[in-house]
């Protein structure tokens, strides 16, 4: 009798698949069972799969794959489709890949199996019922919980935690590689310590993990007894942990073998093709998410070296002053920026050395455009550059100049780019970086300012009193080389902090400058005590910490930017109650806007008097005072304001001094004037008020003297 003669006794057809023509061979029992006639058939691909149930269908090429990937049976049940869609029988395959090269045969069996009877409790089958939702629902579970996972560590709790549908093990371990050596990464179910003997393990070694490793291809054990035949040299190593099947799976990611995965069972397991089907999967999530985990790892390891390398470390030293700073990388990508600050102590010192004594020091911040690796170096070199001019003894305008020479050479080499924009050049074109450069002589607090494109410095008074400090400035570097960075001076008062920062601690979490503005003074006014370090953290939390939720901008676009804070303070040398409140500033003929500016600072100046009609009448006059100088002279307007503690309460006194000899008539206007009114005003409003000449030039001032100012103000 024929072999297929007793096959078709027991309704079982034979097929054979060929993968590379897409042809199906079936001989007379299994073309009977495919509803088809019973004689020998060759088919094409999509006939024969149009007799099976769709969901049947994608289920078998997975477990084919599988089976072709580990060169072990395919088993699965399928449902049989008549031409009207209804279901006429199920059958049971059993076929074996037969690899050529890229290319394989599936030759196997067929037969049909006898469906429960309605009200009867028939057997799960491996691709119906309750086992695949519940295998579905573990999957996706599964590689929600690894796609979370951001470092190694998490990644393994993550997979120490999953329970598989109907086989959960009760022992992992994660093998990884060094050189041609086996490690353990990780170990759930044995005590510390068990993993000894497995870790620097010779790849050459006969052990399971090692042969995934090197091969590529699972490994199951469904027995002691098998493991022992199989693994004889390290069956020893094993059998004290008694447990009784193991599955050893290879980590692939990118067709490269990064290690396996062991999964092992107190109880027997069979290892059905389902069964491998989810430690498969399982083990390629696994791997993709200890991919990413490493690499995100890498990523923060590089950031912490760039600046731990890039950042200076501003140590103590330095007499007479508190420095403190906080540099905060963007929230995504590599974590790394062009945002820095530096201080650098200049040469010419009060003992005559370079770079020692209470003498000079620079303060320097900046922001190189981008967030990626290109930005962090070119900050890097832009702060090389810097500190080489200024330890060269240049002047704050000169080294902003030759910085910006310097970074409009680098970008020659981005100019124009591949089609002309930039945007085919390496690194996306060329570059600019906006600086605040400033120099600060320790003895007298006298800060000359040179700004290239960055936000304006904020100066704490001893009584809490905050003011943004307007400054001259010029392009940001890079963008044309000769361009000229106008110089402007302050006085930083013994007690007073000085706050320099780039625009992300202003602009995150949906502010713009303004509104960031405001975030950050109410913070600077709330700070008690002298500890620069808890107000640099205090600013900084309210950006990326809690407090960030309590003071949302009024912008929908809350990207994050990478954030660079420096504050310095001098040691206060007299009482609180002592120190006046003062700002100074220059108006240059070119720049009327300034006026505006003028008249700001006045109001910040003020913004504790208890009048608010003086503080009306302070602001008019300081802008006829200014427009005056702009006006009539030729020169710039040099304002100074002073709120000290007089005999009757606070007294404000405003000066306007310029370099014209002409002195200021007092008039009477007519109706239709269109000036002359600026003294008749100060007469009216001010409490006193003259004009005074100076050296070459002259000086107009007025004083307003608060009649009920805070209580103790003058105490």
């Amino acid at each position: 009798m024929r072999t297929e003669d007793v096959l078709a006794a027991i309704a079982t057809g034979l097929w054979r698949w060929d993968n590379a023509s897409g042809i199906v061979s079936l001989d007379a029992e299994a073309a009977r069972l495919l509803g088809l006639p019973a004689e020998p058939v060759r088919l094409s691909e999509a006939a024969v799969r149009s007799r099976f149930h769709p969901v049947d269908w994608n289920e078998i090429d997975g477990v084919v794959n599988l089976a072709v990937a580990e060169g072990t049976l395919a088993e699965a049940r399928l449902r049989i489709m008549d031409d009207r869609g209804r279901v006429v029988r199920t059958v049971r395959s059993r076929s074996k890949p037969l690899i050529d090269g890229g290319d394989y045969q599936l030759v196997g069996t067929l037969q049909e199996v006898a469906e429960p009877q309605p009200g009867t409790a028939g057997p799960h089958t491996p691709i119906t019922g309750d086992w695949r939702r519940s295998r579905e629902a573990f999957l996706l579970d599964a590689g929600r919980a690894l796609a979370e996972a951001r470092s190694t560590a998490e990644v393994l709790r993550v997979a120490a935690s999953l329970s598989m549908p109907g086989f959960s093990p009760d022992g992992l371990a994660v093998f990884g590689m060094s050189g041609e050596r086996l490690t353990v990464i990780g170990h759930h179910g044995q005590r510390d310590g068990d993993e000894g003997p497995f870790t620097s393990m010779s790849l050459a070694t006969d052990y399971p993990a090692a042969e995934v490793v090197r091969t590529g291809r699972a490994i199951y054990l469904p027995s002691p007894e098998e493991y022992r035949r199989r693994f004889p040299m390290t069956w020893p190593l094993a059998e004290p942990f008694e447990r009784r099947s193991w599955a050893f799976v290879p980590l692939v990611v990118a067709g490269r073998t990064m290690g396996a995965w062991m999964a092992a069972f107190k109880h027997q397991v069979a290892f059905t093709p389902d069964e491998r089907s989810v430690l498969t999967t399982v083990a390629r999530m696994l791997a993709q998410a200890l991919a990413r985990a490493g690499v995100a790892e890498s990523e923060r390891e590089l950031s912490l070296g760039l600046q731990r390398t890039m950042m200076p470390v501003l140590g103590p030293g330095i007499p007479g002053i508190q420095v403190a700073a906080r540099y905060v990388p963007t929230g995504g990508g590599l974590q790394v920026g062009g945002d820095w600050y530096d201080m650098i102590r200049l040469p010419g010192g009060t003992d005559g050395s370079t770079g020692g004594g209470a003498g000079r020091i620079a303060l320097v911040i900046g922001d190189v455009q981008g967030h990626d690796v290109r930005a962090a170096a070119l900050m890097g070199q832009l702060r090389i550059a810097l500190r080489a001019y200024a330890s060269e003894g240049h002047r704050p305008d000169a080294v902003l100049s030759r910085a910006s020479r310097f970074l409009y050479g680098v970008n020659d080499g981005y100019e124009g780019g591949v089609d002309g924009t930039g945007a085919g050049a390496p690194g996306g074109g060329p570059r600019f970086a906006t600086c605040l450069y400033l120099e600060v002589d320790l003895e007298t607090g006298t800060v000359d300012i040179a700004r290239a494109g960055h936000p304006d410095p904020a100066v704490r008074m001893v009584d809490g009193t905050v003011l943004l400090r307007p400054t001259a400035g010029g392009l940001p570097l890079g963008i044309d080389a000769d361009t000229d960075y106008p110089t402007t001076r302050l006085t930083l008062e013994p007690g007073e902090t000085l706050m320099i920062c780039t625009d992300g601690l202003l602009e995150t979490g949906g502010h713009d400058l303004d509104t960031g503005w405001e975030r950050a003074k109410r913070l600077l006014e709330q700070h008690r005590g002298d500890d620069l370090e808890e107000l640099a953290d205090t600013l900084v939390d309210a950006v990326h910490g809690p407090g960030s939720h309590h003071t949302t901008g009024p912008l929908a676009d809350r990207r994050e930017d990478d954030i660079a804070v420096l504050l310095l303070s001098r040691r206060p040398a007299t009482t609180v109650r002592e120190t006046p409140r003062r700002t100074l500033m220059t108006i240059a003929q070119a720049e009327p806007e300034r006026i505006a500016e003028a008249r700001e600072q006045v109001r910040q100046l003020l913004h504790d008097w208890a009048d608010g009609d003086q503080l009306d009448s302070a602001v008019l006059m300081v802008s006829e005072m200014v427009t005056n100088v702009l006006v009539h002279t030729d020169g710039d307007a040099l304002l100074t304001a002073e709120v000290a503690c007089g005999a009757k309460g606070r007294r404000l006194r405003v000066e306007v001094s310029d370099a014209s000899d002409e002195l200021p008539h007092k008039r009477q206007p007519g109706e239709m004037a269109s000036s002359g009114r600026g003294l008749v005003l100060m007469g009216m409003l001010a409490d006193a008020w003259g004009v005074e000449p100076r050296g070459e030039g002259k000086t107009i001032w007025f004083e307003l003297t608060e009649p009920t100012g805070p209580e103790g103000c003058c105490a």
